[in-house]
């Protein structure tokens, strides 16, 4: 009788108790975190921005939307939703399952990208008359507090200073719709949406680059074609092999994604903001078709992972894919940013 208590007490049985109830807690975490992977992988919807922008006002009770209330009102809709999706901001998260996740996170930094893009432009450009012309202080805040290094968690978190950005954007939002505050401003004018296209220009052109990129290729290099007198710094091959690592795949096609996301609401704004600058040019039509190549990145991606087949070969290459709307879309803007600059 003894025996068999030292051995309940003591022996290997009693150890198997507690292992199983620590391998049954890991497993059930272990679940818990592929589940919550499976929610936190939705990307938000896209939304109506002129429904939005009349909203936010009558929310803000700004008065009646103005010129530059609708960029402005869509500029704030798309960091909140960045912030506000399923699982929230995941791009700085220390522990599971956003540590281990990388598709959204990819999604997020593209979003960021567009969403500092706009804000700089609002300041250097669509905020001021002249280049002799003061800043808005709130358009200042908003740009400055959208730097925070998007994997900041601490001191501060990122989700809290793009927060603090909305804030200031909406300060902005109130003063614009305001009669006695005249010196708030947004000046719809064709050198403005110019030089933020140009930006928009170089965006595309990388993604597009580092998207194709996913199959590996040798390119000539162009970097001073045009001036005959042109110099670098140092010297480069005439041919190099450009080819997206395996790993960073997937995570391209999402920024892409995601930039592209973020985009087509801010040029779905500026279509409204602009309207009469565009009519002016005939340029409506090729902002629209830009629009349209964008929404396409933003069908639905029914396999369950990227693939990245060989050019014309067996298995599709969702980043070709991915490159070919961008290209054109990049195509459509360069042409449009000629048209508003030859007048």
């Amino acid at each position: 009788m003894l025996t068999g208590i030292r051995e309940r007490w003591f022996g290997p049985e009693a150890a198997r108790g507690p292992l199983t109830l620590v391998g049954m807690a890991l497993a059930a975490y272990a679940l818990a975190i592929v589940v919550l992977v499976y929610v936190f992988d939705r990307e938000p919807d896209q939304f109506d921005v002129q429904a939005a922008a009349r909203a936010r006002v009558a929310a803000l009770k700004a008065g009646e939307p103005v010129r530059g209330s609708v960029t402005t009102s869509t500029l704030i809709e798309v960091v909140d939703r960045m912030l506000d999706k399923p699982g929230g901001y995941l791009s700085n998260d220390a522990f599971p399952p956003g540590v281990v996740m990388d598709d959204i996170p990819s999604w997020e930094y593209g979003v960021l990208v567009q969403a500092r893009d706009l804000a700089i432009a609002m300041r250097n450009d669509f905020g001021r008359s002249q280049t002799q012309s003061n800043e808005d202080p709130a358009l200042v805040r908003a740009d400055n507090e959208l730097r925070i290094s998007n994997d900041s968690w601490m001191f501060p978190a990122a989700e809290s200073s793009y927060r603090h950005a909305t804030r200031s954007l909406e300060d902005y939002l109130v003063r614009l719709g305001r009669t006695d505050a005249s010196e708030t401003q947004f000046y719809t004018r064709a050198d403005n949406l110019r030089k933020y296209l140009e930006v928009v220009e170089k965006r595309l052109g990388d993604l597009s680059q580092r998207l194709s990129a996913s199959v590996g290729q040798a390119r000539v290099n162009t970097d001073l074609a045009g001036d005959v007198h042109a110099e670098r710094a140092t010297s480069v091959p005439s041919v190099v092999i450009v080819k997206t690592p395996w790993l960073e795949i997937d995570d391209v096609f999402y920024e892409a994604r995601g930039s592209s996301w973020a985009l087509l609401h801010m040029l779905r704004a500026l279509e409204i903001d602009f309207g009469p600058v565009l009519e002016k040019k005939n340029a409506l039509v090729s902002l629209r078709q830009i629009i349209r190549e964008l929404e396409s990145t933003q069908d639905t991606v029914w396999s369950p992972m990227i693939l990245n087949g060989e050019g014309f070969g067996f298995v599709a290459n969702h980043s070709l894919v991915m490159a070919s709307y961008i290209s054109r879309a990049n195509a459509a803007v360069i042409d449009l940013r000629m048209l508003l600059e030859r007048g």
